[in-house]
């Protein structure tokens, strides 16, 4: 979801905003939400530089996929607390829901820049058009948990689907 028209901004974000509190830096993808064009896209992409950075320290597999359970429990205080400083509560511009769903991804995509790509295209797709349930999910669950929520949902899909893109193909 974003900006709804029901819910006017209190604020219109900025870096001084994204720079004002180190939750709002995490909310905003480290900057990258604050792109006026297609800030879940960029945000989606900011996941790329922390899955190579941990895949360089180890943090891969498994063990990618166990460090995403904190990142998201964490995810609904630091998406609430930006969307509740904004009055919104799934503004565009907060993509931390973005990097933790597609590290999640990441987790299980073969090490090839081809897969990567599929990988960021399976689950842009899967967010942006929203099928049955995660549609459900983004207009019913609200405050940090319906923001993290849908793309957990978008990310399970794009898992499904990139498994059995990988089988067919191999």
């Amino acid at each position: 979801m974003t900006t709804s028209p029901k819910q006017p901004l209190r604020l219109i974000p900025n870096w001084r905003f994204v720079c004002s509190h180190p939750l709002h830096f995490l909310a905003f993808g480290f900057g990258s939400g604050l792109a006026k064009k297609a800030p879940g896209t960029w945000g989606t992409l900011a996941a790329y530089p922390l899955f190579f950075l941990l895949q360089a320290l180890g943090v891969q597999g498994v063990g990618l996929a166990l460090l995403c359970v904190p990142l998201f429990i964490a995810g609904i205080w630091i998406c609430g607390f930006s969307g509740t400083a904004l009055g919104v509560d799934d503004y565009g511009g907060i993509v931390w829901d973005e990097i933790v769903a597609m590290l999640l991804v990441l987790a299980f995509t073969p090490a090839t820049p081809l897969a990567w790509l599929l990988a960021f295209a399976l689950f842009r797709l899967f967010d942006i058009v929203k099928p049955w349930p995660i549609r459900w999910f983004d207009q019913h669950v609200h405050g940090g948990l319906g923001v993290m929520l849908d793309d957990l949902w978008a990310a399970g899909f794009a898992l499904l689907l990139q498994t059995m893109i990988w089988r067919l193909l191999s």
